[in-house]
C-alpha cells in the first residue's frame, strides 16, 4: 500500500472495546474532530503502523537568534515559485533527497532516512515495560495539561500538498513540548513553511517527512514567530 499522507499521532485509546489512535490532520479544526481524528490500532488501518516516524529532543534550553544570510537568500533549493504546479525542480544540490518531488502526490513512497537513524538515548520500549505503558493516552490533556503545539491548515491560502512538513513539524515540536514538561510557559511551534520555503524534504507537490528529520538535526527547525531558529538538538 502507498503511503500518501503524513499526519502525527497524539496519543491513543479504547472506545466500546476498540482500539484507536488518536491523530492529528494538517487540515484545519473545522476538518473531523476539530482537526482530529481517531483510526483502529493494531490492524495497520490507512498503513499508519507501517512506516513511523520520532524525534528525541536532547535539549530545550537553547535558542539562537538567526539572520538570513545571502546565501540562503539566494539558494538554488529556495521555493521562488510560490503555488505554481507542479513546482520545478532546483539545480543546485542534485541529489535524490533535495528534488522537489514531481508524482503530485502529498509525499513520497517510503520516508528514507539517509545516513540512517540518529540515536543519541534508548528507545522507550527498552527502558519502560509493556505493563508500564498505560491503557489510554491523551497528549492533549495529560493530567490536565495540554502538551501540543497547535493545529495547522495547510490548504490556506490554497491548496499544498505539504502534509510531509506539516506533520513532522507538529510531532517534532509536540515532543519538546512534552519534554519542557511543567517548565513550559508557551508552546513550542516549528513553522512549516519554512520548511517548504527552503525545499528541506520537498515542495507543494509532495516530499520525504524523513528529510525533515534530518534537516532538524543538521540545521534546526524555525521557530513559528519566524523571529529565532531553534538550536535544539535531536
Amino acid at each position: 500500500m502507498d503511503i500518501v499522507h503524513d499526519i502525527s499521532v497524539v496519543g491513543y485509546g479504547v472506545e466500546d472495546g476498540n482500539n484507536y489512535w488518536l491523530v492529528r490532520n494538517s487540515w484545519g479544526t473545522q476538518w473531523g474532530e476539530e482537526g482530529f481524528f481517531r483510526v483502529c490500532r493494531g490492524t495497520n488501518n490507512i498503513a499508519i503502523e507501517s512506516n513511523c516516524s520520532w524525534a528525541t529532543p536532547k535539549d530545550v534550553s537553547e535558542k539562537t537568534w538567526h539572520m538570513t544570510t545571502d546565501a540562503e537568500k539566494t539558494d538554488p533549493l529556495n521555493d521562488t515559485v510560490v503555488y505554481e504546479f507542479p513546482q520545478p525542480e532546483y539545480s543546485g544540490d542534485d541529489s535524490p533527497a533535495n528534488k522537489a518531488p514531481s508524482t503530485g502526490g502529498c509525499r513520497v513512497e517510503k520516508a528514507v532516512f539517509a545516513g540512517g537513524e540518529k540515536k543519541h538515548s534508548p528507545n522507550a520500549w527498552d527502558v519502560i515495560s509493556a505493563d508500564d505503558v498505560p491503557d489510554v493516552a491523551d497528549w492533549r490533556n495529560m493530567n490536565g495539561k495540554n502538551y501540543l503545539s497547535w493545529n495547522k491548515n495547510q490548504h490556506i491560502p490554497q491548496y499544498c500538498g505539504s502534509c510531509w512538513a506539516q506533520g513532522s513539524t507538529s510531532a517534532i515540536a509536540d515532543r519538546f513540548n512534552i519534554l519542557n514538561g511543567d517548565m513550559a510557559t508557551s508552546p513550542i511551534g516549528l513553522n512549516a513553511q519554512a520548511i517548504v520555503n527552503c525545499q528541506a524534504g520537498g515542495s507543494c507537490d509532495g516530499g520525504d517527512p524523513a528529510d525533515v528529520y534530518k534537516y532538524a538535526h543538521d540545521t534546526g527547525l524555525a521557530h513559528s514567530s519566524c523571529e529565532q531558529y531553534t538550536a535544539f538538538n535531536l
